[in-house]
């Protein structure tokens, strides 16, 4: 995931968090907060779940934030 902030300086530094993680989610997914990079922490198995859903928030140094769902 990636987002962008005009502001200079920590207003324009942007850290991202997961929100409103589902079930396995936060034992499958991982996310650096300072890349938005997701991984997997380990394999998927498509007869345990065929889909997932989280929700990631970037937020910047001031008060601003946005949401993104990923499937």
């Amino acid at each position: 995931v990636t987002a962008t902030d005009a502001d200079e300086g920590m207003n324009g530094h942007v850290k991202y968090s997961m929100k409103k993680l589902l079930d396995l989610a936060s034992e499958l997914f991982h996310l650096n907060s300072e890349t938005g990079v997701i991984t997997l922490v380990r394999n998927l198995d498509f007869e345990e779940r065929d889909s997932y859903e989280l929700e990631v928030q970037a937020r910047d140094g001031g008060e601003l934030f946005d949401t993104a769902q990923i499937v």
